[in-house]
């Protein structure tokens, strides 16, 4: 068991998390005690670290920022020395690396200049620098084309799958609970994209991405998906959209029926998941689909002519070794899709993984499967363009999209890179605005603009049922003021 103590609730998450990424099978403790003298100290049961105690003495910032920064520093070197291990993301603990290397470009920094800092100030690993700074320059062309002032994406969550993954935390339930609600919850959704669709309308603001997900949008029957697609071009002006996204999701789910009214729809983009093509592994983690089913729905969708098909892989899932992540691989590259996303599994609290404390792939094994992934992707002519971390990631690593040159997802990088609304709908779903900064107010424990509002949707079915309209009015006080 690792346990540390902080003397500041400041330092509690950096510090836990870098701690973490160095012992990702260990138990860390941590407490937070202000009497302490050293800001931080961490030390072993064991005694293979000993104790190590960073004091205030010792550190040359006064400002919050540059402090926590110096003390993640120290630990990190630290731990690498004592271990013989460096964590490729070094000291950063946020989900958005590229956002760092974004700023850095767009304050005039060169793209060696970027990386060289990105090793310095957080002791990422060239590698993983020159992959970020690789997403950063694709992201910032793709942004580009897009009007942030006027320019505005949706997300529409469908809560509901036709059953729920061991490693799922994300606001769905089983379709069978539920089958007699989904016309209520159809009705509910159709009032918040109304009120939002004349919103826009009246300010002149402009759709650029929709993104229907969940949970999995195609458990909903031909006819409601018809319904709901129906409700969205009623509402909403296509003048400007760039890049309309159905994340079909589960193979069980996909019928020659649904596809087709996605067709109709103009659908352009559309996601078939397999996370592995291994079965015993579909069966362990609850994917009620064969590895036939994938295949079969895969051709079903290029046959109707679907031409943007993007596929999501997990690597790390219980008992998959580096020979099963080959074979998926190779079993894709057949396929041959237009996007491929590469997550490192996250274990979330909510998940029934967690509660069933399963064992998750760490160590070399896992770097290999990342490897192996991002050379799959290079070979079938797939290039990294977005990139974002979790929390509780496996191994300390990354979930990368990779994907043709003109077939990126324009919505992943909007979601990641926070430089454009958007507004989300249904169960569970979380409104993002930007907000100028001279209208943004203040907070006052940094003194910082809040340039990001959040506005979040409860997450049960019942209460979103019920209170539709308290949602609208919430959204209603802060849209395009």
């Amino acid at each position: 068991m690792i346990q540390i103590i902080v003397k500041n609730e400041m330092y509690a998450y950096d510090v836990y998390h870098i701690t973490k990424a160095f012992f990702p099978n260990e138990t860390v403790e941590q407490t937070v005690k202000e009497e302490l003298l050293p800001l931080v100290s961490v030390s072993d049961e064991d005694g293979f670290l000993g104790t190590f105690e960073i004091l205030e003495e010792g550190l040359s910032f006064s400002d919050r920022k540059r402090k926590k920064q110096q003390v993640s520093l120290r630990l990190y070197d630290w731990l690498a020395a004592k271990t013989g291990r460096k964590p490729a993301w070094g000291t950063l603990t946020g989900v958005r690396p590229t956002k760092l290397l974004m700023n850095l470009l767009e304050t005039g920094k060169t793209e060696e200049e970027a990386v060289t800092w990105m090793q310095e100030q957080y002791r990422v690993t060239g590698e993983k620098s020159i992959l970020g700074l690789e997403v950063a320059k694709r992201e910032k062309a793709l942004l580009e084309q897009l009007d942030y002032e006027n320019g505005y994406s949706l997300y529409i969550g469908i809560p509901f799958c036709p059953s729920i993954c061991s490693y799922c935390s994300f606001s769905s339930y089983p379709l069978a609970s539920w089958k007699t609600r989904v016309e209520d919850y159809l009705d509910a959704l159709c009032r918040e994209l109304a009120f939002i669709g004349q919103t826009a309308a009246a300010k002149n603001k402009k759709l650029n991405t929709v993104y229907i997900g969940g949970g999995t949008p195609t458990t909903l029957e031909p006819e409601q998906l018809h319904r709901l697609l129906t409700c969205v071009e009623s509402h909403f002006s296509y003048a400007d959209l760039k890049e309309f996204t159905v994340e079909a999701g589960r193979p069980d789910s996909i019928t020659r029926e649904k596809l087709n009214v996605l067709k109709t729809h103009g659908i352009g983009r559309i996601s078939v998941n397999p996370q592995t093509m291994q079965q015993k592994t579909l069966d362990a983690i609850g994917r009620r689909h064969t590895v036939e089913d994938v295949k079969r729905v895969y051709a079903m969708a290029r046959e109707l002519g679907f031409d943007n098909i993007n596929m999501d892989l997990i690597a790390g899932l219980p008992g998959e070794t580096k020979e099963d992540m080959q074979d998926t691989l190779e079993q894709i590259k057949k396929l041959a899709p237009d996007s491929l996303t590469v997550h490192a599994l996250a274990i979330k609290r909510a998940s029934r993984m967690t509660r069933e404390n399963c064992a998750v792939q760490m160590g070399s094994a896992l770097t290999q499967m990342i490897e192996l992934a991002s050379s799959y992707a290079k070979d079938m002519g797939l290039y990294p363009y977005y990139l974002y971390r979790q929390k509780n990631i496996a191994g300390n690593f990354e979930n990368v999209g990779y994907a043709k040159v003109d077939k990126a997802g324009i919505y992943n990088i909007l979601i990641m890179e926070e430089k454009q609304s958007i507004l989300a709908v249904g169960a569970g779903a979380s409104t993002k605005l930007v907000i100028p900064e001279e209208q943004a107010e203040t907070d006052e424990k940094t003194g910082k603009k809040k340039t990001i509002v959040r506005i979040e949707n409860t997450k049960d079915v019942s209460q979103y049922i019920r209170h539709t309209d308290e949602m609208i009015a919430r959204k209603g006080e802060w849209l395009w003021r």
